[in-house]
């Protein structure tokens, strides 16, 4: 008997030294506020990179439905929750998957390790609800990460707070009232052990967190586990969703000081112009995250100009795309992607390492910036005339088309009069290059009229 209350005792104590004592060398005092510790450096590496591929893939594309949201709602849970044993994606194949997004100009990929359904896409040691217990039995994180490293792409994990299968966690579906005999500590226990399992098998670049926004989880749960995760990798990259402030998909002012992570994540929208703090824009290539048949999907004018806008308001695009349920990404998105490739192949010193600015964006033009050159987006190909405000004691040394002609240009009473060709190169979106005689990047911010 008190050998067994001994062990019962040693894994009381683990369990508690878990919760509360595992949050690196950089834990801080819960009334102190959160403070990133990823350094800029870091952080404009990662921004740097502006365009990324986010992918929503699971069981469920089995019926076509939205990952986790149609859990108990188009799909019925007992439904929902034995898809797995159907999944058997026998045309899964890392290498292409990561080459559809080398050849779309993105510089990482964001793959739904584990959704809102709790199933997990790796072989995990602390649920038995995952890709091993499918017909499949492939670690497709694990593939995914390696064929990332093969083709130089940044590997990163999304991984959701809540968890609606597991029985600890006390809400066990959309809109339900919390459970009150699960147990939220023995919860957080196995996410910290899932997500330490995750790092040291396959060391993403970042982790970008969802589904923080229920009443179970709190804001000292998410400083606490950030700093866990610190204080395992200290420069992994993470999002804002381990607390409740952030933009999502509402258009609210937000204070990213009460932010927990390291940048924003406005959601099917590009965020607002913002020099201060690092965002990410996550938008569907589609209307659904996860496959559905016969979605309809963007233009490619409105795929290349989501993209525009985001870096010109200094931020990042994570494109979403839902690979079918025999693992292929439809040929018509991989279509699409290429093409957003082949125009950054031309245009791409306009989007990559820029900054955004110095012109607000507008619905005719939108700007870049980097080192001693200007780059202005122009939206529309009809365009001919131009009237921009000029920069203060900067001086154009030379206005031309991107990979084009030069542009004429004349600067009367604080703007420049820029005469365009009548056809202009490219059908979907132009790039007017203004070459100046400083430094870009110290030019400030200006509200140009859309006219």
């Amino acid at each position: 008997m008190y050998r067994i209350m001994t062990k019962y005792l040693q894994q009381v104590l683990i369990i508690w030294f878990l919760i509360f004592s595992t949050s690196g060398v950089f834990a801080q005092d819960k009334n102190a506020g959160f403070r990133s510790t990823t350094s800029k450096e870091i952080m404009d590496e990662f921004m740097s990179m502006r365009f990324g591929m986010f992918i929503h893939w699971g069981p469920v594309t089995l019926r076509g439905t939205e990952i986790g949201w149609s859990r108990g709602h188009e799909v019925p849970v007992s439904d929902y929750d034995n898809l797995y044993k159907e999944f058997n994606p026998v045309l899964f194949n890392a290498d292409e998957w990561v080459k559809t997004a080398k050849d779309a100009g993105m510089k990482y990929l964001t793959i739904t390790s584990k959704h809102h359904d709790g199933f997990c896409l790796w072989p995990s040691e602390h649920t038995e609800y995952d890709i091993m217990a499918s017909p499949f039995k492939k670690d497709i994180v694990g593939e995914l990460a390696k064929a990332c490293k093969k083709h130089d792409i940044k590997f990163c994990m999304y991984f959701t707070i809540l968890d609606w299968h597991d029985a600890n966690y006390p809400v066990h579906n959309d809109g339900k009232a919390p459970d009150p005999d699960a147990d939220m500590s023995k919860f957080i226990v196995t996410i910290k052990n899932q997500l330490k399992e995750v790092i040291t098998n396959y060391d993403p670049y970042m982790l970008w967190f969802d589904g923080q926004w229920e009443s179970p989880w709190t804001d000292d749960m998410g400083i606490d586990l950030y700093n866990y995760l610190k204080g395992l990798k200290k420069d992994l990259i993470i999002n804002n969703r381990l607390g409740k402030e952030m933009t999502a998909i509402h258009s609210k002012e937000v204070d990213y000081r009460k932010m927990v992570g390291d940048f924003d994540t406005p959601e099917q929208k590009v965020g607002n112009f913002n020099l201060d703090f690092p965002w990410e824009s996550c938008i569907t290539i589609g209307t659904q995250w996860a496959w559905k048949p016969n979605d309809k999907l963007k233009t490619l004018q409105e795929c290349i100009q989501t993209l525009i806008k985001t870096a010109s308001g200094n931020g990042n695009l994570l494109f979403n795309v839902g690979p079918m349920m025999d693992g292929r990404i439809e040929q018509r998105q991989v279509d699409l992607l290429k093409q957003m490739g082949d125009w950054l192949k031309v245009y791409g010193e306009s989007i990559y390492g820029t900054k955004g600015g110095p012109y607000m964006p507008n619905s005719i033009f939108s700007s870049t910036r980097k080192d001693n050159k200007v780059f202005v987006h122009l939206f529309d190909a009809s365009i001919e005339k131009l009237i921009l405000p000029a920069f203060s004691g900067v001086k154009v040394l030379k206005s031309s088309l991107m990979n084009g002609k030069s542009v004429q240009l004349k600067e009367t009473d604080g703007k420049y009069f820029i005469k365009l060709p009548s056809q202009l190169p490219d059908s979907v979106s132009n790039v007017l290059v203004l070459e100046l005689d400083k430094n870009a990047n110290g030019i400030p911010i200006i509200h140009a009229e859309s006219k």
